[in-house]
């Protein structure tokens, strides 16, 4: 039993039942006399809602996770050669896969009994925006294994600028550079560019199919309309040739009638002679 290990199977539990689990594993590890794992264990941290929310993401779907790490690299790789528009490509790709995931995480925890909030789901995307700058933090959303959320300051070259902050850090900051803030300037507004025309195209292909289904509407009304007084004539057409039928039917009844009593009378007549 390595701490690795250990830590996958914790951090896989519903925080509730952590603690509770992390000492029966201390007790295993000391019972097998290893202290120094056992004091490792005792140490690991019981996941704040949003990193829970990220190890249970990382469970579901591991292949979607690992595709959006992937795509850290490519920025990185991006933001080095400073090519503009695979830049802004990429950017918006990841804030529109970043954005599903979140979602996804609070679907998943709701199925769980463990409904999150907006500020929650924020914190899990900000922690997958911080995988994508932090190989540790990469590898802790990877594994599911993460303790606490995590926040970046935005993609640049290699170096400081990729670090990524714990949220319970208490660090002071650093002053970035005036290329480093022009270009964390750059990412954010290229980002919000981007989520502007993203939501633009939604909208506009939202309003493109309630005017569809608003056609298709009309359409329908239109032809049920007409079916409506195709029946309506129909109805007058039956009624007309049922009370025809019915004045048939009396003449008739009144012509038997008559002949019934001629053929009588015949009868009487023959019976007398």
């Amino acid at each position: 039993m390595t701490l690795e290990d250990v830590a996958v199977d914790l951090y896989g539990l519903d925080p509730a039942a952590f603690v509770a689990a992390r000492t029966d594993r201390v007790t295993a590890a000391k019972d097998a006399g290893e202290k120094e794992l056992a004091a490792a264990i005792g140490k690991l941290r019981r996941p704040t809602v949003a990193a829970w929310t990220v190890n249970l993401l990382a469970r579901a779907v591991p292949t979607d996770v690992e595709a959006l790490l992937r795509l850290g690299a490519a920025l990185r790789t991006a933001q080095r050669e400073l090519s503009a528009d695979q830049l802004r490509s990429l950017t918006a790709q990841r804030q529109q896969v970043v954005n599903a995931l979140a979602k996804q995480a609070g679907v998943l925890a709701a199925e769980r009994g463990h409904p999150v909030g907006e500020a929650v789901l924020r914190a899990v995307g900000q922690t997958l925006n911080a995988a994508l700058a932090d190989p540790d933090i990469a590898e802790q959303v990877r594994t599911g294994t993460l303790a606490t959320s995590a926040t970046y300051e935005g993609f640049g070259p290699s170096g400081p600028a990729l670090a990524a902050v714990a949220d319970a850090a208490a660090t002071e900051p650093v002053a970035d550079a005036p290329a480093d803030t022009a270009r964390r300037e750059l990412d954010e507004t290229l980002e919000a560019l981007e989520s502007a025309r993203t939501a633009r195209d939604s909208a506009r292909s939202d309003a493109d199919a309630a005017v569809n289904r608003l056609a298709e509407s009309k359409s329908r009304l239109t032809a049920l309309r007409d079916e409506l007084a195709h029946a309506e004539q129909q109805k007058r057409f039956a009624r007309t040739a049922e009370r025809a039928a019915q004045d048939q039917l009396r003449s008739a009844q009144k012509q038997l009638d008559r002949v019934e009593r001629r053929v009588e009378k015949a009868r009487e007549h023959l019976d007398s002679e």
